[in-house]
């Protein structure tokens, strides 16, 4: 549980500074829908008000079982609930997951492979519709149907998926879900013991949804959802708006808390150095995006307590495609992994105090994490170092020669937003220092994520960020890439580097799969597959980061929690 609190720490900036120097949703009428209530947020003196946060972009998609944006996930979590969740508290003891819309935590039976699960009564949908068991059931089919980014690698153990993942028109999982709705009870069936399924069932992509939600991504339509607002506006060019919904009764405070604020606004379109002067002028209550680098040392020394940092299981990384040139090249991808220079990166996001240069795939605090560096100077995949010391040039540039690959042109995909810019020009500065035709093609992030997902764009080199669904190993290793991952054609494709090796799968699979009798076993075999995947240098890991949180003068009751960041919707305002 120690390592559990570690993940979030929240602290003031000024030391940490001084140490780096919408559309209306059609459903079917709800048959016994009560009437609208007031939806009253817990009693408290800074109820009421309105919540005005900015951000530089929409994030794209609404529908939670497609999105895989932060700032979408940041949003909605006051909009929807799955079965089970993580507490909206933080703490050591933050870390197991809790009944939410279920009535308990269930417990595996045959051998694992079953768990039943009871719905809380009196649920209903932001549109009065009662929560059933059918809508349960329909919201597993639909994560197939829509081709959710997680439904290979969390879900696929369901009885069933595998049709699914190969027929999502026609997905049924028969044999995989079971309903009773005299008893209210749905029984999941899995083909083999999942160490980690209740995780998954807290997920944010197991929103529980109408089961007349249509079997597309709503893209801007925000389908009705069970928490304690829903979104009645959104203009990915301007802004969002959320509400009270007024169907929402507080059935477990640890799960999904009421809200404070009556309504929360967001404005899309801010640059960062305009957001951060916003909230310092009381303009907005919080910005999504990080404080800007340049203004790190006012903030820390004129409004720092105004600020929260928390270390987040979130790096940057180059996934590089292993399947077009010139990273079908093992040689080629160990060059670049041994000639980047991470203290660059570090730089680039404010220094020491607010990041750590990385160069393996799981980070640390991430469970199974042994420190381990294989490129930089002094080491090799067969003799890695605890840490990354200096790039090693020479080395780079002896296997750039065996590759044969110099000369080649090579594009990055860069996200246009924040500190993205510099990390591309150094990629592309070292690329060129290798003898490559290096260029950088950058776009929204809202468009680059899905784009460098998608085979079809034959995206050579991406820069991106990732965040743990989770804290667990799998949420890097097995979704970013496992075989499952990949998915050719298709926007959603988190295993980016199109990696597909069958003796490291195997490696992962038995990792998740000792976590069920000895966990400390399931560590060092997770262990073991962070190297194995480092030795095939899949990516280029760059930097872990703290995330450096701006609010208002008039905002109170900051929450940060394990895996929803800071609760916005227990957020008050005077």
């Amino acid at each position: 549980m120690v390592q559990k609190r570690s993940f979030y720490t929240v602290c003031v900036l000024a030391a940490l500074c001084a140490a780096s120097g919408s559309t209306s949703f059609a459903q079917v009428a709800p048959t016994t829908a009560p009437e609208p209530h007031s939806a009253a947020p817990p009693s408290n003196a800074h109820t009421g008000g309105t919540l005005r946060l900015a951000a530089q972009n929409s994030g794209g998609t609404l529908d939670p079982q497609v999105s895989y944006i932060s700032l979408i996930k940041e949003l909605e979590t006051p909009v929807y609930d799955g079965l089970l969740a993580f507490p909206k508290f933080a703490g050591s003891t933050a870390q197991p997951v809790i009944a939410n819309l279920a009535e308990a935590v269930p417990q595996p039976e045959d051998g694992g492979r079953t768990y039943r699960i009871t719905l809380r009564p009196n649920l209903h949908f932001s549109n009065g519709q009662v929560v059933n068991v059918e809508d349960v059931a329909a919201s597993f089919r639909r994560l197939f149907k829509v081709g959710s980014p997680t439904a290979g690698p969390y879900y696929s153990h369901i009885v069933g998926a595998e049709a699914c993942l190969h027929a999502p028109a026609h997905c049924t999982l028969a044999g995989g879900i079971e309903t009773d709705s005299a008893t209210r009870t749905i029984t999941f069936h899995l083909t083999q013991p999942d160490a980690e399924f209740l995780d998954r069932l807290a997920w944010f992509h197991a929103a529980i949804l109408p089961a007349s939600t249509p079997p597309h991504d709503t893209g801007n339509t925000a389908p009705p959802g069970t928490g304690p607002y829903r979104v009645t506006r959104y203009d990915p060019a301007t802004g969002m708006v959320l509400e009270r919904n007024p169907y929402f009764r507080e059935w477990a405070h640890d799960a999904q808390p009421a809200g404070y604020v009556d309504a929360i606004q967001v404005t899309f379109g801010l640059d960062p150095e305009g957001e951060v002067t916003a909230i310092e002028n009381g303009q907005y209550d919080w910005m999504y995006e990080d404080v800007p680098l340049d203004r790190l040392g006012e903030v820390g020394s004129r409004y720092a307590g105004q600020v929260q940092i928390y270390t987040l299981l979130l790096y940057y990384y180059a996934p590089l495609n292993v399947r077009i040139p010139p990273f079908n090249s093992l040689k080629a991808r160990q060059a670049l992994n041994y000639a980047i220079n991470r203290h660059a990166m570090v730089i680039y996001h404010g220094g020491a105090a607010v990041a750590t240069p990385l160069c393996q795939l799981l980070p640390q605090g991430a469970p199974g994490y042994a420190p381990s560096c294989a490129y930089t100077k002094g080491a090799s995949p067969a003799h890695p170092l605890p840490q990354w010391q200096a790039p090693d040039l020479e080395e780079a540039r002896k296997l750039m020669r065996e590759s044969g690959t110099a000369g080649q042109k090579v594009t990055i995909i860069a996200p246009l937003e924040g500190r993205y810019a510099a990390m591309a020009m150094e990629l592309r500065s070292t690329l060129a220092s290798l003898g490559y035709e290096a260029s950088v093609r950058s776009m929204t992030q809202t468009v680059q994520f899905p784009y460098v997902q998608n085979s079809d764009n034959h995206v050579q080199l991406a820069l991106t960020g990732w965040n743990a669904d989770y804290p667990s190993a799998s949420t890097f290793l097995q979704t970013l890439f496992a075989c499952a991952s990949f998915r050719p054609h298709s926007d959603n494709s988190p295993n980016m580097s199109a990696f597909c090796k069958p003796d490291i799968d195997a490696l992962m699979n038995k990792a998740s799969a000792a976590a069920l009798s000895s966990p400390t076993e399931s560590m060092q075999r997770w262990a073991e597959a962070d190297r194995a995947l480092m030795t095939q240098a899949p990516a280029v890991p760059l930097v872990q980061i703290k995330r450096v949180s701006l609010l208002s003068k008039r905002t109170r009751n900051a929450i940060v929690t394990l895996n929803d960041e800071i609760l916005l919707s227990q957020l008050q305002v005077r």
